[in-house]
């Protein structure tokens, strides 16, 4: 029995192939096309001949898929259901909040462990002391598995035992993700329409980048206490600011969608009495609901 199973070999999948052994873990793999495994294994990684004897082959096997699909393809294999008892299924794919659910369903009725998981990090990043990796469900199993999830990040993030914890984390930093590069993407049009060099610009963008994320931080801890009284930024101060996007956007002839997006917010947050309270009060109009 080798001490890993790694299923799917895509970028990220044989980078983890790499790390675990690497550090000396006796690996085996499977992947849809076979052919991807060779550089494996020239290095010693094994390669089983089909789900099912993949998820035999070892105490723990991560599977690192493209979709859902893939991974209840897997579950559905012949003789995956027989394999997969008394062992553990860690899911490093990132799936929606139901399919972990009813992944972790599949591995119990066929006697097994699930830990669903989500990799906030490139294939070059894995390894690392920072590498993020997010996890949550059946705490017995993570803990087991830590010590091989240690080799491939250094921040692991265990949220708990209930296994949607992990897909509603991923929703929530993917929203800043997605939120930033739009704020981003306004703010390099800006730069182009006034001969600013996008390279300068995103380059600033990287400077900065750490100091707002301990606002940022700050901010979480403002909206968890429900205490909003000026302790960073007074919202009456981003009122103003993103009015002046906004405006100078317009004058530009650039898109101002996302500065009127913000702006409405900010001006419904004016209207309910919110502009001397700390920014992260603009929580409540989002919440729509007070």
């Amino acid at each position: 029995m080798s001490d890993v199973t790694v299923i799917g070999l895509g970028q990220m999948g044989v980078r983890i192939a790499e790390l675990l052994s690497e550090a000396g873990k006796s690996v085996t793999v499977w992947n849809r096309s076979a052919a991807k495994a060779g550089p494996l294994a020239a290095r010693g990684v094994l390669l089983a001949a089909s789900p099912a004897a993949a998820l035999a082959a070892s105490p723990v096997t991560l599977a690192i898929l493209s979709d859902d699909e893939a991974v209840d393809s897997i579950l559905r294999s012949e003789g995956a259901a027989d394999a997969l008892a008394g062992r553990i299924l860690i899911n490093l794919g990132t799936s929606a909040p139901d399919a972990a659910k009813a992944f972790s369903a599949q591995a119990a009725l066929a006697g097994g462990r699930y830990v669903d998981g989500a990799i906030q990090a490139a294939p070059s990043q894995m390894g690392q002391p920072d590498t993020p990796v997010l996890l949550s469900g059946d705490r017995a199993a993570y803990e087991l598995a830590e010590p091989l999830l240690q080799i491939l990040a250094g921040n692991l993030v265990y949220l708990g035992e209930a296994v949607d914890a992990v897909a509603y984390m991923d929703l929530a930093t993917l929203s800043y993700v997605y939120g930033a590069y739009a704020g981003f993407l306004h703010g390099a049009r800006i730069a182009e329409a006034t001969g600013i060099d996008p390279l300068v610009y995103g380059r600033l963008v990287k400077d900065i980048s750490p100091s707002f994320g301990a606002f940022f931080q700050h901010q979480g801890g403002v909206i968890a206490s429900g205490d909003f009284t000026v302790s960073e930024s007074p919202m009456r101060i981003s009122i103003a600011a993103v009015d002046r996007i906004a405006a100078t956007s317009g004058a530009l002839g650039i898109n101002r969608e996302l500065p009127d997006l913000v702006s409405g917010w900010l001006e419904r947050a004016a209207a309910r009495g919110l502009a001397d309270e700390e920014l992260a009060a603009l929580i409540k109009v989002v919440r729509g609901k007070e």
